[in-house]
């Protein structure tokens, strides 16, 4: 279904005094595309280095969909990379993508803009999650996907009918969709410049996860179009960011075959059930698998089934572990704290696996209960939650009441995780264990080591027990 052909779903009439844009000949209409910085941002340059960035698809792929009648000067902007200052960028339409660890700053560059009467859309997770919270922000919303609704915004825009919000089409397939334009990113500030997505969306419902709530029903690009997109990049080394890849088998196993006579090299995010599933793994090490972002979450099974994270219960991690290393493929191993049946053990004793694995590059995060999740509600019913104030709901500060410790003994005991791993002995054991991909390896855990040991200066840490801040 082209994107030309289909008209989003609006929930209130359009806005009379909506100005319409005469474009004359020689004349573009100036979009400037936002991605406002996160806490990791909030001192200039950031907390990551440029062996841990890669680039971001969100605002290229914004880019690529505008309609092509209508002639448009598109301009980036990632304030992970750099800052954004609203009085040096003119434009005559501001489209800003947040998260809800960026909402505030979202909020706050889009009042900079009204204030000079430009038009700002809000998009991306966190309006999806809160859209009437952030229409008081903007002058027009997008809720879901916006491959249709962006198109036809744009359309409204110059017709002088821009509608205060636009929703996903039920109907939405990524079908013959155009390449993201990856030429306007500043691919000089990241190590990864190609990065692609082949599917959207997860078939699991943990409790404390975004997408369900968020995206709905999973969708996939037809792999004849990802193989398209990677030939076209003339990609080598590719990250794909799909939020899990093999989450339709026989849909993965297609890909992963296209992919072999690529050779390429690329990283994605996967589940445990990759470990179980040999043919599945053998075919993403042949296509080029190097590297697997894998959530383990927690040690504890009653955690796991709290979080609806049951597919991970009754494994045992080491197994997983030396599966997928045996591939040659090395492995990020992502874990959370803060669950309600996490004690002041659990942080050793996740540290210790993670010692004893050999994992190569582990990733400790305090959980959050994001607007519209599941966790949210629960502990908002259970009047936990302890502040809203978005811009602190980003994995590295306790926003909530913890059931078996103090929110001050969550962060620290976080913090102290995240040292322990990184220690100089500890990156030296764990590489010398592992050897898988130590050229990436090395670099990667150098980088998280400088990230473990300062959080305290990244992360403003006297908010983090702040009632209703």
């Amino acid at each position: 279904m082209p994107a030309s052909d289909v008209r989003p779903s609006a929930l209130t009439n359009p806005v009379p005094s909506s100005p319409a844009y005469s474009i004359s000949p020689g004349r573009s209409l100036r979009i400037a595309l936002l991605s406002p910085r996160g806490p990791l941002y909030r001192h200039r340059g950031g907390v990551w280095k440029k062996t841990l960035r890669y680039a971001p698809l969100t605002l290229t792929t914004l880019a690529s969909l505008v309609p092509p009648e209508i002639p448009a000067e598109i301009s980036i902007y990632d304030e992970g990379v750099e800052e954004i200052v609203p009085e040096r960028i003119e434009a005559d339409l501001v489209g800003i993508s947040a998260i809800t660890g960026t909402a505030p700053r979202s909020y706050e560059l889009a009042a900079a803009f009204r204030e000079r009467d430009v038009p700002v859309v809000l998009g991306g997770v966190h309006p999806t999650l809160m859209p009437e919270e952030a229409m008081q922000h903007a002058d027009s919303v997008v809720v879901g996907y916006a491959e249709e609704s962006w198109p036809q915004l744009l359309r409204d825009l110059v017709a002088g009918r821009l509608l205060p919000r636009y929703d996903q089409s039920p109907h939405l397939k990524l079908d013959n969709l155009p390449f993201p334009q990856r030429r306007l990113y500043n691919r000089g500030m990241v190590n990864v410049a190609h990065t692609i997505e082949a599917t959207r969306g997860c078939i699991y419902q943990c409790e404390f996860c975004v997408v369900p709530f968020a995206w709905g029903r999973p969708l996939q690009k037809p792999v004849r179009d990802v193989v398209d997109d990677v030939r076209q990049m003339r990609a080598k080394r590719v990250i794909f960011l799909d939020l899990n890849l093999i989450a339709d088998v026989a849909y993965a196993k297609e890909l992963f075959t296209a992919l072999i006579p690529l050779k390429i090299r690329w990283g994605g995010l996967a589940t445990t059930t990759i470990a179980w599933d040999d043919e599945l793994l053998d075919l993403a090490a042949r296509s080029g698998c190097r590297g697997l972002l894998i959530g383990f979450e927690s040690l504890n099974q009653e955690s796991l089934k709290e979080a609806k994270k049951a597919f991970n219960m009754r494994h045992d991690y080491h197994e997983v572990v030396r599966k997928i290393r045996a591939r040659g493929i090395a492995l990020m191993g992502c874990f959370v704290f803060g669950f309600d049946h996490d004690t002041l053990e659990t942080f050793d004793r996740t540290v210790e696996f993670v010692m004893s694995a050999r994992m190569d590059l582990p990733r400790y995060a305090i959980a959050v209960p994001f607007p519209g999740t599941g966790l949210f509600k629960r502990l908002k019913s259970e009047g936990r939650i302890t502040t809203e104030n978005w811009s602190l709901y980003d994995g590295q500060h306790v926003v909530f009441q913890p059931r078996q410790m103090t929110a001050d003994q969550l962060l620290q005991g976080t913090r102290r995780a995240w040292k322990k791993t990184y220690s100089y002995s500890s990156i030296a054991k764990r590489l010398a264990g592992s050897r898988t991909q130590l050229p990436i390896a090395i670099p990667a855990n150098l980088g998280y080591r400088f990230y473990a040991y300062h959080l305290d200066s990244f992360y403003t840490c006297d908010w983090q027990l702040a009632p209703n801040a």
